[in-house]
């Protein structure tokens, strides 16, 4: 098999692009530029999933467009006891510019008392919760997020109609000194995507397994068939799926079935955004300094991690390799990497926002093949 070839794209013209996407449909400079921004980290790390393509088709069909997000709300923050906790009323403001704010106040927070946590209500998606931890990653924080999905497209374990968001969770680690890179750990709680169930459809093909179930609750591996998706790992990713719906429920948020479905919860007086959660730990906070043999902290984390891949393991890998590997690629091809079909994409974006942006054109643009 060849080894596929991109077409490179500097951060800067993707960037201008997005940005100039985001104002055109009604956002302030400074939440588009954090959209931008967010959309460039995806690409860098190869999360083709999460994309700029696929946030700007989201707010089209459940945020600006539709009201679901809106253009140029602020952010309340409500008055409370605990100093290292805030809690927010983000007024359906744009999820990207919501992510990075909150993620810096828990920084600070944690910085001052050693713990910063942020949770936040009427959000709309932040995209890929794997960018904000592993930015504070880099910085020498632990990092932790989980949200609640727009829509509810997931069974409980052994159940037949979907009550749960995909919910993903993110903590990432400091680890750069130890691996040259922060572990990540990013992953929704459902098997696949209701995304990836589509594009088998236009593919005829079958699930690589039976992902999904049908209407009467059997595991089918026929997109066709497919009336909601399964928790990966059976009962142990409905638990993990279902704590993002109960911090959700205690930060604010509502029914999930309704959640993202105003049309059915119109007079129902029920709430139809989601809840984000953040929480930072600065290290020096935890430790004992009682660490095996005189090592420190970041000595004792470097040996456990060679213990875990030690003993035969040489070939496993970390969380975080993945993402870590593709931006060494992007860095090597000197740009962001896209394909033919994203690229074609960012045309139609930039005809869209006329003359806004500077147009893209498929023929000028360099390739690298990976």
């Amino acid at each position: 098999m060849s080894n596929p070839t991109y077409f490179v794209v500097s951060r800067e013209q993707h960037e201008d692009l997005v940005r100039a996407a985001y104002i055109h449909r009604g956002y302030r400079e400074d939440e588009s530029a954090s959209a931008a921004r967010m959309c460039s980290e995806a690409s860098w790390h190869g999360i083709r999933t999460h994309n700029a393509l696929k946030a700007l088709h989201l707010d089209e069909l459940f945020g600006s467009g539709v009201g679901g997000c809106v253009p140029d709300a602020r952010i309340e923050v409500k008055e409370t006891r605990f100093p290292a906790v805030q809690a927010w009323d983000a007024n359906r403001k744009l999820g990207q510019a919501v992510a990075i704010e909150a993620m810096e106040t828990c920084i600070q927070l944690a910085e001052q008392y050693g713990s910063g946590t942020v949770a936040v209500d009427n959000t709309f998606h932040y995209l890929w919760g794997g960018g904000y931890v592993m930015d504070a990653a880099k910085r020498g924080y632990i990092a932790y997020t989980n949200c609640t999905s727009t829509l509810a497209e997931v069974v409980p374990f052994g159940g037949k109609h979907p009550t749960l968001g995909t919910n993903p969770h993110s903590w990432g680690f400091p680890t750069t000194d130890a691996v040259g890179y922060p572990v990540v750990i990013d992953w929704a709680t459902s098997e696949i995507a209701m995304g990836k169930v589509e594009q088998y459809k236009r593919e005829n093909k079958k699930l690589e397994a039976p992902f999904g179930v049908d209407a009467d609750g059997n595991p089918t591996d026929d997109p066709f068939a497919v009336k909601a998706l399964q928790p990966f790992g059976r009962h142990k990713g409905y638990g993990l799926g279902l704590l993002n719906e109960l911090y959700g429920a205690a930060i604010g948020g509502s029914l999930p079935t309704l959640r993202g479905r105003t049309d059915l919860a119109k007079g129902t007086g029920e709430k139809t955004t989601t809840a984000f959660f953040f929480q930072v730990i600065h290290p020096d906070a935890i430790t004992m300094g009682n660490f095996s043999n005189g090592r420190s902290q970041a000595e004792n984390i470097s040996a456990v991690l060679e213990d875990v891949l030690g003993h035969g393991n040489d070939n496993c890998m970390l969380p975080g390799t993945i993402e870590a590997n593709n931006a060494k690629q992007s860095e090597a091809a000197g740009g962001l990497l896209f394909s033919e079909a994203e690229i074609r994409g960012f045309e139609e974006l930039a005809g869209e926002c006329g003359g806004d942006t500077a147009p893209w054109n498929l023929e000028s643009l360099p390739t690298f093949t990976a």
